[in-house]
């Protein structure tokens, strides 16, 4: 983004935003409301806040608390709009890369559609409804949805990034909405690395209890192959195509793995035979004896790519894993919101 010369178009921004906002605070516009509960995760700014890998924990969690989720998402980047149920073995240019991520990770059913009411329905079509599900509650968890007002939800539950505080709106900046719009919110989600933020939130009148998370990258295995037979990592080249490569290619340095050159594409990048080319070229150029991605990119790597970039170094999935300080008590505040309400 270039602020320089997008500056001017802000104001048409946050003029269309305030309008269709205050379309839904009236009631002028109605969201459409599905059966199940909706529990959206969303966040205020463009990528990178880390509200992919929590939508993959609270979808674990509620199933370990006799909750059956499942996630709708919009599915960006796909070739298609049309409402569909993500094939865990499909293609990312089919599901969209995150959506496809949700599924292998978390096991449970995620569907895809530019209507994420479409979506919704779809996920309902021949299910039991929550009264008549046995032990298990279900609910939608609406990924990327807190700007989707399109879709009546039951919690809405926003992920913050500290560049959030300071950021402008687009197109200029990355924001989305401006930081007032958080009073519309749930719950907060906040890196326990950034808890001097709790003090400005209030100082915006934002009253959301604050969830704290946990970030950590783990370097499992070699793809295919068991731990053991993957090796230590001495050397590597680093590559990603997600919103804030910077934190990607910082979180393996600070797990002690040697970075002999990082190269960064644009946020959800299909790889090209150039650039699988260009790759093995800095590996073998730097010596590296491993190559290291993130798993959203990863998931866009088919049998054939992953061959030409083992010709020049084994391939190597970081895995961002989050938790939250207080698991049992966001899903007990989840519940509340929806199972109880």
């Amino acid at each position: 983004m270039n602020p320089g010369w997008l500056a001017p178009l802000t104001p048409l921004y946050a003029a269309g935003l305030a309008a269709k906002n205050s379309a839904f605070d009236r009631g002028w516009l109605k969201p459409h409301r599905l059966r199940w509960p909706v529990v959206s995760i969303g966040n205020l700014s463009v990528g990178g806040s880390g509200k992919t890998p929590l939508t993959i924990l609270l979808a674990e969690l509620l199933m370990a608390n006799g909750v059956a989720p499942d996630v709708l998402s919009r599915g960006y980047g796909r070739d298609s709009m049309a409402a569909e149920r993500v094939d865990p073995e499909g293609d990312a240019l089919r599901f969209g890369d995150e959506p496809l991520l949700i599924a292998r990770r978390a096991g449970v059913p995620v569907v895809v559609g530019g209507s994420r009411y479409e979506a919704g329905l779809l996920a309902e079509a021949g299910q039991a409804s929550p009264t008549t599900a046995g032990n298990d509650f279900r609910i939608h968890l609406l990924d990327d949805g807190f700007q989707h007002r399109q879709l009546a939800r039951d919690a809405d539950i926003v992920v913050l990034h500290r560049s959030d505080f300071s950021e402008t709106l687009l197109p200029a900046g990355r924001l989305r909405e401006p930081l007032r719009a958080l009073r519309r919110a749930d719950f907060v989600v906040l890196r326990e690395e950034d808890a001097e933020l709790e003090r400005e939130l209030r100082q915006l009148d934002v009253g959301a209890p604050v969830w704290w998370m946990r970030r950590s990258v783990d370097l499992p295995q070699r793809i295919g192959q068991s731990p053991l037979e993957g090796g230590n990592v001495k050397r590597a080249v680093a590559f990603c195509g997600i919103a804030r490569p910077a934190e990607f290619f910082s979180a393996l340095t600070d797990i002690g793995i040697l970075l002999a050159q990082t190269i960064a594409f644009p946020d959800h990048h299909r790889f090209t035979s150039a650039d699988l080319e260009r790759l093995a070229r800095a590996c073998a150029e730097a010596g590296a004896d491993a190559l290291i991605t993130s798993e959203k990119d990863a998931i866009k790597l088919n049998q054939g790519s992953l061959r030409v970039l083992d010709e020049a170094a084994p391939v190597r999935v970081a895995r961002l894993v989050v938790s939250l300080r207080d698991e049992e008590t966001a899903i007990r505040q989840i519940k509340a919101k929806t199972i109880e309400r």
